[in-house]
């Protein structure tokens, strides 16, 4: 069947459904480059605006793995278990958890992206540690998956490599937010990876890409749907994201904090969520019995990731970086802190220089915030909050202009119900 670019751009435009033949189509052709940028952003937009059935994402996700290879964990003697975040702040939970669901057994292949705008990337995160490597060729990250059980590494150029100029594209033509694009640029990715079973970490709040509750339940019911018609058992967590996790943000500052959990401490929260994504993983993969709290408990969790980092080329021993730059945000007044958002200290942590603007800009392994409380904390007026560190202190008056509004301490005996860490299952 003869195919064209302004058809295919009609028939979504006209609120049609796009056949499986003009999907795959498309897809290909733009992949190849037969396809323009622009005809690719009009589509997009049409897609944006108008949306797509069950059907269509299906085929579309199943048309963008195609366009690349697929990863082949058969070798492997445990089974395998991923775990994908939509991204927020603080959001350091790949680093103790893959660690710890190789302890209990399952093999965790995370391949992991880079951080843009207000939101952290774990390889940036990890690039912080001495001599670590992100980039790893099919072969050492197979070694690595078997060696030591878990890998934390780039995405190779092989994978889904539609997606990578569709993602590109998106985000510089306003078409990100769309549910159809965002579950299909993940499953695509997820599904060619090759893993057996999946749980996806929807965030949910001001500082993750979904706002609301429903947004989130749709998206999440929308990536389960695809990931079960792929053979691959996955399931959701909807998570809360409206205060950062933990009590940091910042790539160097994050990884001494998954460290800390790994050694049997840091804070609630963070234990908490790497807790119930692990055993959510290891029940996905067939491992139900595991106890991932003795993993953490007696050390093995803690032995994994020394084993996982000097695999890579790092050194976990090695002292992480320290900013050059301190800066203390106090309590203006006595009571209650009851909002710390997460959106706002984001924005300061990317303003010190934690995260970049572009994806080719370089980011600071030391910049990010330090957390002194959090919501339902009582706090003493002078008493430090945060703490903001950067190597660059011209830097800190743009900072800490970002945290505007986003800090809110209430008289005592406010009445405070604080947000529980995981809001609802999918799957």
């Amino acid at each position: 069947m003869s195919m064209d670019a302004i058809s295919v751009i009609r028939t979504k435009r006209d609120r049609g459904e796009l056949t499986p033949e003009q999907i795959d189509w498309v897809i290909d052709a733009y992949t190849r480059g037969e396809v323009a940028h622009e005809q690719m952003s009009s589509l997009a937009m049409a897609i944006f605006l108008n949306g797509m059935n069950r059907k269509e994402i299906a085929r579309w996700t199943a048309a963008m793995i195609a366009s690349g290879e697929r990863m082949d964990f058969s070798s492997l003697t445990r089974p395998t278990a991923d775990k994908h975040s939509t991204g927020g702040v603080g959001d350091k939970i790949t680093l103790p958890l893959a660690p710890l669901v190789a302890a209990c057994g399952a093999a965790v292949p995370q391949l992991s992206g880079r951080g843009l705008g207000h939101t952290g990337g774990t390889l940036d995160k990890l690039e912080s540690i001495p001599g670590w490597r992100a980039l790893l060729s099919n072969d050492e990250m197979l070694d690595v998956l078997d060696s030591v059980g878990s890998v934390i590494c780039a995405a190779g150029d092989g994978l889904a490599p539609a997606d990578k100029k569709l993602y590109a594209l998106r985000d510089v033509t306003g078409t990100v937010e769309s549910i159809p694009l965002i579950a299909s640029s993940i499953m695509s990715k997820k599904i060619a990876e090759g893993t057996g079973s999946l749980v996806l970490d929807v965030k949910v709040g001001t500082g993750a890409f979904m706002k609301n509750l429903d947004d989130a339940r749709e998206l999440a019911a929308t990536m389960v749907e695809l990931g079960t018609d792929h053979g691959v058992t996955t399931r959701a967590l909807l998570t809360d994201m409206s205060t950062p996790l933990g009590l940091t943000a910042g790539n160097a500052l994050e990884v001494r904090e998954s460290v800390e959990v790994l050694a049997g401490g840091g804070p609630r929260d963070v234990v908490d969520l790497t807790l119930a994504l692990a055993h959510e993983m290891l029940d996905a993969a067939g491992l139900p019995d595991a106890d991932p709290a003795k993993a953490l408990a007696d050390g093995s969790a803690m032995d994994h990731w020394r084993r996982m980092i000097t695999a890579q080329g790092g050194d976990p021993d090695a002292p992480l970086p320290v900013s050059r730059e301190q800066h203390v945000i106090t309590a203006g007044q006595t009571g209650i802190l009851t909002t710390l958002d997460a959106y706002a200290i984001g924005l300061s942590a990317w303003r010190l220089g934690a995260g970049r603007a572009r994806k080719e800009d370089p980011v600071q392994a030391a910049a990010g915030i330090e957390l002194h409380a959090k919501p339902g904390d009582p706090v003493t007026a002078g008493q430090p909050l945060l703490t903001l560190h950067t190597d660059t202190p011209e830097k800190i008056p743009y900072a800490v202009e970002a945290l505007d509004d986003g800090i809110a301490i209430a008289p005592h005996g406010t009445a405070f119900t604080p947000r529980p860490v995981v809001l609802e299952r999918i799957g």
